[in-house]
């Protein structure tokens, strides 16, 4: 490398050559390709001048700017595509349309016609809604299915990972899509009143609807070490995902769980997801949410509370939603009026302020309340207006001004192994089903 004392004397001996070739009537673009040469810096400018010009320099700022302009359009383009692959047409074309870099651009005017049409294409569904309901995945079924005390927790009441990427793949492939449990009735508001009517969702065409939901995110009926993982945890980019110990004793953090598995499948699929629909997660009490206890009694009482929090503003952001069901998750039909109030006071109390409003109750067990009583004006009065039942065969919805009312199907390894014909209409069960199960 040239020390500075090298270059000024190359730029000394460039001069003394400039006047030698001027005194001898050179040209100036020669003169330029001498010294260019000698300096090193041939080919670097307009017509080899030495140094920058004034018109180089407007030149070169034009250029930038045009450059930097070219990125800000692509990057408009580019997110305008993001939103458009799930399906939110408006927030594209708006995005667009506010895009002062794009303003003239016949890019422009080409995607938003693009996203117009395709938001022509929705349709309203008229069919069949199924809601697909899940609790916690086996991540090794080497070791949750090995005879012991919990094996057959694991067996009957969850189902692999494998076995849900299986699903969610499946459904993909046969054109259904996620759509969000609200989405399904319209409300208006008068005053603290709302009045529920039914919404045919609209659909891309050809496509689904179907609704998740998960059953009492607790990892209370889990044991560390058995291949399936304790809980949710925020990653190093403070999203949601399972804690999980492998064989080797390490614990991992990532895909091992509903949640993270689903939001990796649509980070893959974003459009197996209706304007970034999700699903619901329902939460007791007493067992926890999300792995930490949040009774006043536990250990870290405080600590566990901050964490579910901000775990739960995390899914939120996500858009995934909540639903209670009661804080001692039991059979709510049994109750009495008085031991329903209690139920759903104390878990409004506990988990309800740690969540934030909930408007929606999943049934523990299936065990609905008789809505033609006052329990069911309880509920109402209460503020949970989406109501989930539980029905194996066959899929249930009914609107009115007050609540809406669906049935899920549990999705459990024992579901799949004595009652594959349940969900025969949406998946072959036979293609899902993890060969380590056998």
């Amino acid at each position: 490398m040239r020390n500075r004392k090298d270059r000024k004397k190359e730029i000394l001996v460039a001069v003394a050559l400039a006047a030698m070739l001027f005194g001898g009537g050179c040209s100036r673009s020669v003169l330029n390709y001498q010294i260019a040469e000698c300096i090193g810096t041939l080919n670097q400018y307009e017509n080899n001048e030495p140094v920058e010009t004034p018109k180089m320099k407007a030149e070169r700022e034009m250029q930038e700017s045009e450059s930097e302009r070219e990125v800000q359009k692509q990057q408009a383009l580019d997110a305008a595509a993001a939103l458009a692959l799930e399906y939110r047409y408006d927030e594209a074309i708006a995005l667009l349309k506010s895009s002062e870099a794009l303003a003239e651009d016949e890019r422009l005017d080409e995607a938003v016609t693009q996203y117009e049409e395709a938001k022509s294409q929705l349709y309203r569904y008229e069919g069949d809604i199924p809601h697909f309901c899940f609790t916690n995945l086996v991540v090794d079924p080497v070791r949750a299915f090995d005879g012991d005390d919990y094996d057959s927790t694991y067996r009957n009441n969850m189902i692999t990972l494998t076995e849900f990427q299986n699903i969610l793949q499946t459904l993909y492939e046969n054109d259904y899509i996620l759509i969000d449990l609200h989405d399904l009735a319209n409300e208006t508001a008068d005053g603290k009143n709302i009045t529920l009517t039914q919404n045919n969702p609209e659909v891309p065409k050809g496509k689904k609807p179907i609704v998740f939901s998960i059953d009492n995110l607790s990892y209370d009926s889990v044991r560390n070490g058995d291949g399936v993982a304790t809980s949710l945890v925020l990653d190093e980019n403070g999203k949601a995902a399972a804690k999980y110990t492998d064989d080797g004793g390490h614990d991992l953090i990532g895909a091992y769980d509903v949640v993270p598995v689903l939001e990796a499948f649509l980070d893959e699929h974003p459009d197996f997801s209706y304007q970034g629909a999700r699903g619901v997660i329902s939460v007791a009490g007493v067992g926890g949410i999300f792995g930490y206890e949040v009774d006043e009694s536990a250990d870290d009482y405080e600590a566990n509370r901050q964490a579910v929090q901000e775990i739960a503003a995390a899914l939120k952001e996500e858009g995934w939603t909540f639903a209670s069901t009661g804080y001692n998750y039991q059979y709510l039909g049994t109750l009495s009026y008085d031991q329903l109030d209690e139920e759903l006071g104390k878990w409004q109390e506990v988990s309800g302020a740690l969540l934030g409003d909930c408007d929606t109750l999943l049934y523990p067990y299936g065990s609905e309340v008789d809505y033609t009583t006052e329990k069911g004006t309880l509920l109402t009065a209460d503020g949970f207006r989406y109501l989930i039942g539980l029905w194996a065969e066959g899929d249930h919805l009914e609107v009115n001004d007050q609540y809406l009312r669906q049935t899920r199907k549990n999705i459990t390894g024992m579901l799949l192994t004595t009652s594959p014909d349940c969900v025969s209409s949406y998946i072959n069960v036979s293609d899902i089903l993890d060969p380590a199960r056998n």
